[in-house]
């Protein structure tokens, strides 16, 4: 005997019961990580690049959107390569906690490199390097703190503690942004003397985030415990990861196509989730007149309605499992993109708009629930792996179609193309077996 329990195939470890130090710290990681999804890459320093840096001018031939699209397809491949080894590698070796701080490290260094990007078309470059190697980065950094999900909740609290992670994350985004727009990017002269010159204010911001960043990501690396290194046949060197992940996708596909058949819907519809955000802010303002200024006060009133529907959602879940979640939420993106394709006007963009980004949220936080039930139990940062690379994987379906149909048609019609999107996910997501409840979980010797 060993002294550990054997761990049953979708059993969700706990040990013992959930405590809320640990579940506030692990979301905390989601709060300050806002700083690179919400002020980063969407509402504040990629904006600059476009408006601030580049303007007008047109570096290779190319627009600085057409730059930014390449620097993301850039960052994608690398994440499809290298995502699902870095989570096996550290279900392998034990290291899970270090290697979100290493990832999360990495992250916050890029932010601050941001500081160098005047407003000059010169820096264009400099700043397509940092902000994907940001966005690589931070997708390595989720693969591990995915994985934790199993160590801090029980099968009966698994959905409301990753639906309390998604709202950590947009609220404080939400925090963020108003902080940000108060302190450096509405007043003449900001805090600490800042002013836009040289775009000195945007640049403040990238170092205030990556701060805050830094700040909010301690907590999970000293509440959430390393788990024992896996198997010594696991432990393999970089290039036999990938001899070792080849044989496991044949394997799992073997085993259990359910959970194969999940990665391959999930990337579906998420790409249509992501692609809600991407695009709300073009379509506000190109085709229902919503003044630029005002496009900032809606993200933060879309994040707050997105975070209060994942913590709703996410107390539905236990109950009803996390498959009903995400299929209701799917309807309910389609039943608004339908209502905005006829729709005209701020005042109907508002009611629906906001209306779309309430089932964003149930939707996200169900989907890394939804995974979390299935993984087998120390080889759920391979699963996140997998879960990441098949996202990127699919991430040129919403972005290609919306372009498609806006191109042919209208910026309007471009809603068809995220709205099938969607469609092809739920369709793809209703032959999936749901997880079952009647597994229990099963203590390993963490809990011992």
């Amino acid at each position: 005997m060993t002294g550990v329990e054997e761990v049953t195939p979708g059993a969700v470890r706990a040990p013992g019961p959930v405590r809320r130090r640990v579940v506030l710290a692990w979301g905390l990681w989601d709060w300050g990580s806002s700083a690179f999804n919400a002020v980063i890459t969407s509402f504040v320093f990629g904006p600059y690049v476009v408006r601030g840096v580049v303007g007008d001018a047109r570096p290779g031939g190319l627009t600085a959107n057409t730059w930014l699209g390449i620097s993301g397809f850039a960052a994608g491949v690398l994440v499809a390569l290298i995502a699902p080894i870095t989570g096996q590698r550290s279900d392998a070796s034990g290291h899970r906690r270090r290697n979100l701080a290493i990832w999360t490290g990495l992250v916050v260094a890029t932010m601050l490199g941001l500081f160098s990007v005047r407003n000059e078309p010169s820096y264009l470059f400099i700043a397509l390097v940092l902000l994907a190697a940001g966005a690589v980065f931070q997708e390595f950094a989720g693969v591990s703190y995915n994985a934790m999900l199993p160590q801090i909740s029980t099968r009966e609290t698994l959905g409301r503690i990753s639906g309390f992670g998604w709202s950590m994350g947009y609220f404080g985004g939400i925090f963020l942004l108003l902080i940000c727009y108060v302190g450096f990017i509405a007043p003449d002269v900001g805090w600490f003397g800042v002013t836009s010159a040289g775009g000195l204010n945007i640049r403040t911001v990238a170092v205030f985030s990556a701060v805050w960043f830094a700040v909010f990501a301690l907590p999970v690396l000293f509440a959430v415990p390393e788990l024992p290194a896996g198997p010594q046949t696991r432990r393999v060197s970089f290039l036999g990861s990938y001899r070792l992940l080849v044989a496991d996708v044949r394997r799992l596909y073997a085993e259990d196509r359910n959970s194969v058949f999940f990665l391959l819907a999930s990337a579906l519809y998420r790409d249509g989730l992501a692609a809600v955000f991407t695009f709300g802010a073009i379509l506000a303002v190109s085709v229902y007149g919503m003044a630029q200024s005002t496009v900032l006060i809606f993200g933060v009133v879309a994040n707050v309605v997105a975070a209060l529907g994942a913590l709703a959602m996410g107390a539905v879940e236990d109950r009803v499992g996390p498959k009903r979640v995400i299929l209701i939420s799917l309807v309910g993106l389609l039943f608004s993109c339908t209502v905005l394709l006829f729709a005209s006007g701020t005042t109907m963009f508002w009611i629906f708009g906001l209306l779309l980004c309430l089932w964003v949220g149930p939707a996200q936080a169900s989907s890394r629930s939804f995974l979390a039930r299935v993984a087998r139990p120390g080889r759920e940062g391979e699963m996140f792996g997998l879960y990441a690379t098949t996202g990127r994987a699919a991430s040129f379906l919403a972005p290609g179609l919306f372009a498609l149909f806006s191109a042919i048609f209208s910026d309007r019609i471009g809603i068809v193309g995220i709205a099938l999107v969607l469609l092809a996910g739920a369709l793809a997501l209703s032959k999936v077996v749901p997880p079952t409840s009647s597994l229990r979980p099963t203590r390993s010797s963490a809990g011992a």
